[in-house]
């Protein structure tokens, strides 16, 4: 494996007030940077100080939109510890959306191996108190200086980390949702199931629509027949029916969170009743009427567990679980949150250990 070089900061920046935070809006000192080029494969892998980067006005990343990116969590356990969750997942889906982007895989102990250097030697950005954690941002993006429609011939991946509090302001708190059923994101057969900035740009005029009118997130419908429920902009939704816990099943379409996978391996190895499959909106509309509909919550890596408390659609709205946390999105949030930190054990080999702080 090619050895990495790393070039220290001269001008090392200092850790914000961890109880203003917010998400993505704060950076670390360094970044890992590789680089490809047909023929020669992925080579130079270094770690360099955060700063501007500069690519011909014709690359091709910002004419033809061929980049992918990830997003994973790095914390701070309760023994002083700096731990990553699920890296090697998270790596292995980034090939899968390289796969749908015609972007060349890249090798997954290489990479890991890259962020792990880099977040021991910008550890001190890692705040500690919970729910806070630093975000670490892989992509990848064409650089061929070329202005026509193809796969590019080069790309450069960075990975950057961001000192980041909790996602929502409200914090783990139910947030209302607006079914979409004017817009649509994606498609089976296109490019849905990958982290692709397009697949964001295509969400965006609906999310303006459903916070002018007070609501956190949109959930969105197929783009075929507009009734099948999918996933929410930034989290896979998942309902509680009957004592029946549903997700949307993975149809092309659907991103396949990392933490809606740990959310049904969780929910199957306690014995819950659970089900992939297509679930309509006016099925869940149905059972908010009838009384069966108990619990909605999102699941992402950058909520973790977010839950649901008011849909509305077509001027229709429901209030869910009278707008409280219900006992499955709790347990959810408990279990995960508490490996994650190290306060529970991790059963099922979630967590690498990056270094003792």
């Amino acid at each position: 494996m090619t050895e990495i070089s790393i070039q220290k900061t001269t001008r090392p920046g200092t850790m914000p007030d961890e109880d203003k935070l917010g998400f993505g809006t704060y950076f670390t000192d360094h970044m890992f940077v590789m680089d490809y080029q047909t023929g020669k494969g992925w080579h130079s892998p270094r770690i360099v100080p955060y700063e501007e980067f500069c690519l011909f006005p014709s690359a091709m990343v910002y004419h033809y939109g061929q980049a992918i990116f990830e997003g994973m969590k790095a914390f701070k356990t309760h023994d002083d510890r700096l731990v990553v969750f699920r890296t090697r997942d998270y790596l292995q889906r980034f090939n899968r959306s390289a796969d749908i982007l015609c972007i060349p895989n890249t090798d997954v102990d290489q990479v890991q191996e890259g962020l792990f250097k880099l977040l021991e030697l910008d550890k001190r950005f890692l705040p500690g108190k919970l729910g806070t954690s630093i975000y670490i941002r892989p992509f990848i993006i064409a650089t061929d200086p070329f202005v026509g429609v193809k796969s590019s011939d080069t790309y450069r991946l960075f990975i950057i980390l961001s000192p980041s509090g909790t996602y929502y302001a409200q914090g783990f708190n139910p947030v209302g949702i607006r079914v979409e059923d004017k817009y649509v994101r994606a498609v089976p057969g296109g490019i849905g199931e990958a982290k692709t900035p397009g697949n964001y740009a295509a969400s965006l005029r609906a999310q303006v629509e459903a916070k002018h009118e007070g609501y956190a997130q949109v959930l969105w419908l197929d783009g075929v027949e507009r009734k099948y429920i999918e996933e929410v902009g930034t989290m896979n939704i998942f309902f509680k029916i009957n004592d029946e816990l549903i997700t949307p099943e993975l149809n092309g379409s659907i991103l396949g969170g990392i933490t809606r996978r740990t959310v049904l391996e969780l929910a199957r190895e306690w014995g819950m009743n659970v089900s992939e499959r297509k679930i309509s909106i006016d099925e869940v509309f149905a059972a908010a009427e009838n009384g069966t509909l108990q619990e909605a919550f999102g699941s992402g890596t950058a909520a973790v567990i977010s839950p649901v408390g008011e849909l509305s659609w077509k001027g229709k709205k429901i209030i869910i679980n009278n707008n409280q946390t219900g006992p499955t999105a709790q347990k959810l949030f408990d279990e995960v949150a508490g490996t994650q930190y190290g306060t529970l054990p991790d059963k099922h080999g979630w967590v690498s250990t990056v270094t003792k702080l």
